[in-house]
């Protein structure tokens, strides 16, 4: 086993954006923990799957465990997996509530924390939350406090974790997207959602991975919240 290559954890990694990242670093020569509910086995020797409810810590530390013990290493963690319901505040329902916050907070901070535990002992490596530009710039039309409130608290953790373990060599940033065309979308939305964004259109998969990307390699970057979002961030 050559140890020397990268190996990435990336979440919600069975379908739009996550599957997306596992073939983006795979194609950059690393191997890749992939995990979500619904994964599949990969017959690529260089991905691991893990399925299981990110929410529960037990599926964080066989991601972590399961990844070291067949690559030997942990240099960057995707936290991808999320929950996003638009909803009137006073329509959210208690199971709104818990089902956001236990992935999109306890599912960060499960598998964050063990990761970044290993990174911290080779001295190096990556951790990125995807979020929303919803965090910091609301729209009229488009109620998302559950998203809001989970998503800037990530955030705000990812230039937290970014000043503890700046001297440790774990960079830790954040990428928030606009609305990004994925099957969520039906087609007969994606006039009004385009409409959302200063440039006129929705984001492609691809814009995303490519800002992730670019974080990989940008090794002076850390606590960066990156918009990848049609200048929503910038104002309406």
């Amino acid at each position: 086993m050559d140890i020397e290559q990268k190996v990435a954890v990336i979440t919600g990694a069975s379908q739009g954006i996550g599957a997306a990242l596992v073939k983006a670093y795979l194609d950059r020569n690393y191997r890749v923990v992939a995990t979500a509910r619904s994964i599949r086995p990969s017959g690529d020797a260089d991905v691991l799957a893990i399925p299981g409810d990110i929410a529960d810590r037990s599926t964080a530390e066989r991601a972590i465990s399961e990844g070291l013990a067949r690559f030997g290493r942990i240099d960057t963690l995707i936290n991808n997996a999320g929950i996003f319901i638009a909803k009137p505040f006073t329509e959210y329902t208690v199971a709104d509530f818990t089902d956001i916050l236990a992935v999109n907070i306890a599912g960060f901070f499960h598998i964050t924390q063990l990761a970044i535990a290993e990174m911290a002992k080779q001295g190096s490596g990556h951790v990125v939350q995807i979020t929303t530009t919803l965090a910091e710039q609301a729209i009229d039309g488009v109620p998302s406090v559950l998203a809001s409130l989970t998503k800037a608290g990530l955030n705000g953790a990812t230039k937290s974790l970014a000043i503890e373990y700046a001297k440790r060599g774990v960079r830790v940033n954040a990428v928030a997207p606009g609305v990004i065309k994925t099957p969520m979308h039906p087609p007969e939305t994606h006039a009004q959602l385009a409409a959302l964004h200063p440039v006129g259109r929705m984001g492609e998969v691809s814009d995303v991975v490519d800002a992730i990307l670019y974080l990989e390699s940008a090794s002076f970057v850390t606590g960066e919240i990156l918009h990848v979002d049609g200048g929503q961030s910038a104002g309406h």
